[in-house]
């Protein structure tokens, strides 16, 4: 699919090079800078320094904290309260945990999500920002710029897993807004407008689809078939159901078509140790690699636990295991990914040999044609297990019983994404601008879907990434330090303007 904007897009100069290059605009030793107007435009900016934009750590930290009470999950701390005193030279005594070590449990289109938007609508309106909310609850905040056009957008999701950390998603939201108020504050006028865009339902932890939203944005995912996701955990909600209860249903179609981007740049916490253990600040994300998620039903035989020898038995638990274990051997000899995070089986009861076990299975590579290999193999395996050919000898020293069935279903498939050249580029420029060092800045692919996948599919988008503590994400102890959380923020403001000049150069 090409979209109309990409086309516009395309027509403009490509030079990598003007953006590597865009002028610091550095003013002569002693010389006075602007107070109150700053342009994009380079032939407004001399004497201006576009790296003496700064985002400020305190800020943005104070605003990524107070929005974590809209969904405030599991302490991840000391399992103590702090004390109702404190003082500025010891906060908190060593055996208590701070305020802000928890994680967020702020699942898509709850109350606690309602509240996230709207400071979210609240703070970029009283920041000069037109907001619209989409079909899908999709919230884009618009700056206008000196000229009409669409926005460059900075963006990520304010939803988070039920038991999840405070960077994931958020940080990029909230660095997005960090950059509004910089941009105010500092009376700068972008050639062009840009924006902020918080995505709904990106986990797809509440309503099973993850990156729903923006999917329907770039027509990969039909409008109907979105709105009627219900709820897991038996619930009978759907997306259709809580955007209208929460009152984001909004009246624009969600579509590249009404709402265009001109790029999307979406900041991220990396989820993974590489940029912690190899000592840098910056991924510079080239793309994403491929996944598809599957889920697997073994279908066996129930029977008495103790009176059923080993050979008479149609164990499905017994063969998902093997089945687990062997995707796990399979991803191995491939250099891929593989993962089971949902397990059911029934009747469920101690004496009871299980008939029936459904499990997830998740398949990630760098590339279409791995996982695709990765999937085959196991298809083939997995059927030959169940029939009781003893498959890289996982049936080596047990008792030989009756055959079983298994039954495939593909959930959701994301093919590699491959981002724009332009948007790279910005985004290495801004990286090395701000950390002062190419060493301290890499380029990366990234593990994990992101809204950015489909967005690329309408307009040009790159990622930033920064460290994650000990490489922890999906979990209440995920961190990014206040100071990578900045460098970020400052990276993303940096790569949007550096976008703007380059569409005002062209």
């Amino acid at each position: 699919m090409v979209c109309t904007t990409t086309r516009r897009l395309v027509a403009m100069s490509r030079r990598q090079a003007s953006l590597a290059s865009l002028p610091a605009f550095s003013a002569p030793p002693g010389a006075l800078r602007p107070r109150h107007y700053f342009s994009t435009r380079s032939n407004d900016v001399q004497g201006y320094d576009l790296t003496a934009l700064k985002v400020r750590q305190d800020r943005l930290m104070d605003a990524l904290h107070e929005t974590c009470a809209f969904g405030t999950g599991k302490r991840w701390g000391r399992q103590v309260s702090p004390p109702s005193f404190s003082s500025p030279r010891r906060p908190y005594p060593p055996h208590h945990s701070a305020p802000t070590e928890t994680g967020m449990a702020r699942l898509a289109l709850s109350d606690a999500d309602k509240q996230a938007r709207d400071w979210f609508a609240r703070e970029t309106r009283a920041l000069g920002c037109a907001v619209t909310v989409d079909a899908m609850g999709n919230m884009f905040a618009v700056r206008p710029g000196r000229r009409e056009g669409p926005a460059t957008f900075a963006g990520s999701h304010l939803d988070t897993q039920p038991s999840g950390g405070r960077y994931d998603g958020i940080l990029g939201v909230l660095a997005g807004v960090e950059m509004l108020r910089v941009l105010r504050e500092r009376d700068v006028r972008t050639e062009f407008p840009v924006g902020v865009v918080n995505w709904t339902n990106e986990e797809g932890a509440r309503f099973p689809m993850s990156m729903s939203s923006s999917g329907v944005w770039a027509g990969d995912i039909s409008l109907e078939h979105a709105h009627n996701l219900q709820e897991v955990g038996g619930g009978t909600a759907t997306m259709k159901s809580e955007l209208e209860r929460i009152g984001y249903l909004g009246s624009t179609p969600a579509s590249y078509r009404s709402m265009p981007m001109a790029a999307h740049f979406e900041l991220h916490i990396e989820q993974g140790p590489i940029l912690e253990t190899e000592q840098q600040k910056v991924g510079v994300v080239q793309g994403v690699q491929a996944y598809k998620w599957f889920t697997v039903d073994v279908h066996g035989r129930e029977a008495h636990t103790g009176t059923t020898p080993l050979s008479s038995r149609a164990d499905a638990m017994l063969l998902a295991a093997r089945l687990i274990t062997h995707s796990h051997r399979l991803a191995t000899a491939h250099a891929a990914l593989a993962s089971t995070g949902i397990l059911t089986l029934s009747p469920g009861s101690t004496n009871t040999i299980p008939g029936h076990v459904r499990f997830t299975l998740d398949v990630r590579a760098p590339t279409d044609s791995t996982v695709e290999a990765v999937e085959a193999d196991m298809k083939r395996d997995f059927a030959a297990l169940a029939a009781g050919t003893n498959v890289d000898g996982l049936l080596a020293h047990s008792t030989p019983g009756l055959p079983l069935a298994v039954d495939w279903r593909t959930d959701f498939v994301s093919p590699a994404t491959v981002f724009h050249a332009d948007c790279i580029a910005a985004v290495r420029a801004s990286a090395e601008a701000v950390t002062g060092s190419s060493e301290l800045v890499r380029d990366m692919t990234s593990g994990a879907g992101h809204d950015s996948v489909y967005a690329s599919r309408c307009c040009p988008t790159s990622m930033i990434f920064v460290p994650s503590k000990n490489g922890v994400s999906h979990n209440p102890e995920e961190y990014t330090s206040p100071e990578d959380c900045a460098i970020g923020a400052e990276v993303l403001m940096q790569s949007v303007l550096r976008y703007d000049h380059m569409r005002a150069s062209s």
